[in-house]
């Protein structure tokens, strides 16, 4: 109940800030949410025996998500930046490990809503398209699962997953996508929304067994408590991160943007 009810109130301002609410209302939402999803991302660092927190990771991230034209070489600063500082903390076994978690989690929490802020700039419904693929596949796997769930998808990294249930994410998501993009978006044929869908659905279960795998690999049910029945924002986010990627990188390379 707490999850839905979280999830009652969280979508129609997310939903509202998409379509409606100007560019920097948008940003500041964008921001803050990614900050906190870097903030708990290095809290579970921090229970692998890694230190990633500190003013370097938020304000490249910052950078990353906010600068117009953004040059690729920030992503090399920053690995040389990262590793300069693992040399000052810790053990000198970890200096690698340590720098590469930075460099990852920069990459993986802000790269991705860079990816958002280009999704909405292109369309703001592309980007809904993207959140909105996951929660409908969530609900699905959620039901499905629950009370036709018989064989584990991945019991080593999320027992509670099931192979039922991520059909029914899958299906859902399709049909969905196909729903969606059809009306808001009608130039996408039938048949390439159909494809788009099953490719970002998947990447966001992916997406949702990584971030568990890293949970658990630390010893963490969540990520956060800031979400009742949630946990934290990374929890909420972890299939989007991957999903807006794909989204975009689809987009980028074809004329469904057009």
């Amino acid at each position: 109940m707490k999850r839905f009810l979280t999830a009652l109130v969280l979508t129609p301002p997310v939903v509202y800030t998409i379509l409606a609410g100007n560019q920097y209302l948008f940003l500041a939402i964008a921001g803050l949410v990614a900050v906190l999803c870097y903030r708990e991302f290095s809290g579970i660092a921090d229970a692998h025996g890694l230190e990633i927190d500190g003013p370097l990771p938020y304000a490249a991230g910052i950078v990353i998500l906010l600068v117009p034209q953004l040059d690729p070489v920030i992503y090399l600063l920053l690995a040389l930046s990262a590793l300069a500082l693992s040399t000052r903390t810790g053990s000198l076994s970890t200096v690698m490990v340590q720098a590469g978690a930075m460099l990852f989690g920069v990459t993986y929490v802000f790269g991705a809503w860079r990816c958002a802020v280009n999704l909405r700039q292109i369309n703001p419904h592309w980007l809904l398209f993207a959140l909105a693929l996951n929660w409908v596949g969530d609900v699905a796997a959620y039901y499905v699962g629950s009370l036709a769930g018989r064989n584990k998808l991945a019991p080593r990294i999320s027992p509670g997953k099931t192979v039922e249930g991520a059909v029914a994410s899958l299906a859902a998501s399709m049909l969905f996508g196909v729903a969606y993009l059809g009306y808001f978006l009608p130039q996408v044929g039938w048949l390439e929304a159909m494809l788009l869908s099953a490719v970002a659905s998947t990447a966001g279960q992916v997406g949702d067994l990584c971030e568990s795998a890293l949970k658990r690999g630390a010893g963490l049910k969540d990520s956060g408590n800031l979400l009742p029945g949630h946990g934290g924002w990374l929890d909420r986010v972890d299939s989007s991160l991957f999903t807006m990627p794909i989204v975009y990188f689809w987009l980028a390379r074809s004329s469904m943007s057009l």
